[in-house]
């Protein structure tokens, strides 16, 4: 048993926080990808996979570019708020609607 209603969607384990009109997502972000994309839910994070290396702030910097862009923002509305020097990273994007973030992160 899954524990939810036949026909409904399943619920992603992603880790979403409204937080001082910012949603926070939990990241593991992989640098050095071929490409930088959203891979999807990996565990309780968000699988992000970036093409810049782990350099002076570039891979956060692409983090940055690659949310921004499923989220129809520009880059600088969108922040590496905590793990800046680790995978596993947190991210703020303005608003308050985790369902909104969720469903441009999670179906982009």
């Amino acid at each position: 048993m899954t524990g939810r209603r036949a026909g409904s969607p399943p619920v992603s384990p992603v880790r979403y926080e409204v937080r001082d009109g910012r949603v926070l997502v939990a990241l593991k972000v992989v640098p050095g990808a071929s490409r930088s994309k959203i891979v999807g839910p990996l565990g309780d994070r968000l699988k992000v996979a970036v093409a810049a290396p782990p350099e002076r702030g570039a891979a956060n910097a692409e983090v940055c570019r690659v949310l921004a862009a499923a989220l129809g923002l520009r880059p600088g509305d969108v922040a590496v708020v905590a793990g800046l020097a680790t995978p596993l990273k947190t991210a703020s994007v303005p608003g308050d609607d985790v369902a909104a973030v969720r469903a441009a992160l999670e179906g982009a």
